[in-house]
């Protein structure tokens, strides 16, 4: 799937059934967190070594030192960048290719293994 922000608003108006099938396509992908704060280069060097992957996962940025994360921030203040893959704790300071690859083959699997 091909995401051009000009054509976003032209894809929320196509027909209900295509409409659905972008929305699950969209909302069956693995989410990857990340925790971090500004500024963090070691956080951006990870969102850059992790840019070839994008297609397969929605990252969601954490930025642990908003006040409603201070859990958060108790937990990870010394080891951003952090990553969760679906809620579960996957790797801490620097992005490690074949774990993630690893993971998200057998989050692949599993999908498929559902249908």
């Amino acid at each position: 799937m091909f995401w051009f922000p000009s054509c976003t608003l032209k894809l929320v108006k196509c027909s209900g059934p295509l409409r659905r099938l972008l929305s699950e396509a969209h909302t069956n992908l693995p989410v990857l967190t990340l925790f971090t704060k500004k500024p963090c280069p070691l956080c951006d060097e990870a969102k850059a070594i992790l840019e070839p992957y994008k297609h397969k996962f929605i990252l969601q940025e954490i930025d642990i030192t908003l006040p409603h994360h201070s859990a958060w921030f108790e937990k990870y203040k010394y080891d951003i960048p952090v990553f969760h893959l679906n809620g579960q704790f996957l790797m801490k300071h620097r992005v490690d290719t074949e774990k993630l690859e690893d993971q998200l083959l057998k989050l692949e699997m599993q999908d498929d293994g559902g249908r």
